[in-house]
């Protein structure tokens, strides 16, 4: 059976996969949420979600510091990456081991492509088409901000960076309604103090990963900029483009209404 990733590069499986490692946390949630118990083997330590297999999984590195000898000594016949999450060297590596299916997501559609796209391989594709209309049909009935608030989406300090285009972040803010302060830029870039105060945001968002964000980073952004609101939100709902979709849509509706 031949398949297309989404870099437009074909695999080839001689039948449904029954032993996955998965190097994305997002889509490691996903192929709990598709019933694959048993055919997931390998996961890395930042695939936290579901607790329960945090916990049972053999862990093969992190997302760019994948243990090629260890995904190897699991005998894989699928490995599931990402374009942005997976290093181009580790993943040149590891197509000598096993099939590597690659996911390249930065629009909710996308997203609802992969989600798709994982159902046809595993053999999960009335689940994987039920999830996709609940995400389709919530997006569609959220209730957007009614303030176009100008929204600045911090993730990383030292250096300071932020979502720009081009990145699920920026679709997640779009579709709820909020406008990016860095939209004519493309992907994260590297913000200075001084650049922040100029693009004056009405909100500043602290995302829970991948920097951990406390209360003493909101007082420095508040003092930085006194006429912005600053906030300490759950990042997994604005960059995880798995199942966790599902969960998103109350959380989004929550926080624009605030």
């Amino acid at each position: 059976m031949e398949y297309k990733d989404q870099m437009n590069r074909t695999i080839r499986l001689e039948n449904f996969p029954r032993r996955i490692v998965s190097l994305v946390p997002s889509q490691t949630e996903l192929l709990f949420d598709l019933g694959l118990e048993d055919e997931v083997v390998g996961i890395t330590k930042f695939c936290i979600h579901p607790d329960t297999w945090f916990r049972s999984k053999t862990r093969v590195g992190g997302t760019k510091t994948v243990d090629i000898d260890k995904v190897q000594t699991l005998e894989p016949d699928l490995i599931i990456a990402n374009k942005e999450e997976n290093t181009k060297e580790d993943i040149e590596k590891l197509v000598r081991v096993a099939p590597v299916w690659i996911s390249d997501i930065h629009t909710l559609e996308e997203a609802l492509d992969m989600i798709k796209q994982i159902g046809v391989l595993t053999n999960r594709r009335e689940k994987s088409r039920s999830m996709i209309t609940t995400i389709r049909e919530g997006f569609e009935a959220i209730q957007q901000a009614e303030k176009r608030k100008r929204v600045l989406y911090l993730i990383w300090e030292r250096p300071v960076m932020a979502a720009g285009n081009t990145t699920f972040i920026h679709d997640m803010l779009t579709r709820i309604g909020w406008e990016n302060v860095l939209e004519e830029q493309i992907r994260y870039p590297e913000l200075s103090d001084e650049e922040i105060v100029r693009l004056q945001p009405d909100l500043i968002i602290l995302s829970s990963e991948p920097y951990p964000y406390k209360e003493e980073h909101v007082q420095r952004y508040q003092k930085l900029c006194p006429g912005a609101e600053v906030r300490l939100l759950d990042g997994e709902f604005f960059s995880w483009y798995g199942s966790r979709l599902v969960k998103a849509l109350p959380y989004f509706q929550k926080v624009i209404s605030e």
